[in-house]
């Protein structure tokens, strides 16, 4: 998920300056991210924009600036989340992962046998191992996978920042009530979600978002995050 490079990223341009003309320039021309070559340049741009979208109009991207900001103990997760949102791939290999038991070996065959029997024929063997290796890679910086070469199962260590960045990807997706907390980002929290539900409030009492629980009925609200188009957008959709 390129984390050292989207931190570098986030570290250069202040939140109010990372729309992509100013991503632009501060890559491909300040070289912010410290590249040899013009072209690896431009390259490292062309991943992340696939990767985060790099505008802030884009929900996924705004929300994860703004968590960025506000919780830094969280960026490996709410990259992921974010990426996670955006690659296709990763967010059907991630979960079949996810399922293995902690403590559970997890080697780059293993992904490539999840890779081949989703999509079957699709990938060459060489274009299969890398991106087993990249995916591996990614959740090992999120600290869902530990180990160099040899990668276990752990658990990860969700924030009240990722939890409420999950919420809001899972709201934006259509997801109300309870079923915020099975959504396929409150599964990349790593958590129950009795906890995730604490950390919810939590959020909410730090300011991050709106939560609102009363037994079994509960609310999540972004204020801060969410524009009128984009809330009338979402409950159209729902």
């Amino acid at each position: 998920m390129m984390l050292e490079e989207l931190s570098q990223l986030m570290e250069c341009l202040p939140a109010d300056q990372r729309e992509m003309p100013q991503i632009r320039l501060a890559i491909e021309e300040d070289n912010c991210l410290n590249k040899r070559s013009s072209k690896t340049r431009s390259l490292t741009l062309r991943h992340l924009h696939g990767l985060y979208g790099l505008d802030p109009a884009q929900l996924v991207f705004r929300g994860l600036c703004y968590f960025w900001d506000r919780d830094e103990l969280g960026r490996p997760l709410l990259a992921l989340c974010a990426s996670f949102a955006r690659d296709a791939l990763l967010a059907q290999i991630t979960p079949e992962i996810l399922k293995t038991g902690v403590g559970t070996t997890v080697t780059r065959e293993s992904v490539e046998s999840m890779i081949e029997a989703r999509y079957s024929g699709r990938f060459s063997p060489a274009t299969r191992k890398s991106v087993a290796q990249n995916i591996n890679s990614t959740l090992t910086q999120s600290g869902h996978l530990v180990g160099r070469v040899k990668k276990r199962r752990t658990q990860a260590e969700p924030t009240a920042g990722t939890v409420a960045y999950a919420l809001l990807l899972g709201f934006a997706s259509g997801a109300r009530g309870g079923e915020l907390f099975r959504s396929p980002y409150m599964k990349l929290q790593d958590v129950p979600a009795e906890r995730a539900m604490e950390m919810a409030e939590e959020a909410a009492r730090k300011g991050l978002i709106t939560f609102k629980r009363v037994g079994d009925v509960m609310e999540a609200a972004f204020p801060r995050i969410l524009t009128a188009d984009e809330l009338k957008a979402i409950h159209e959709q729902g």
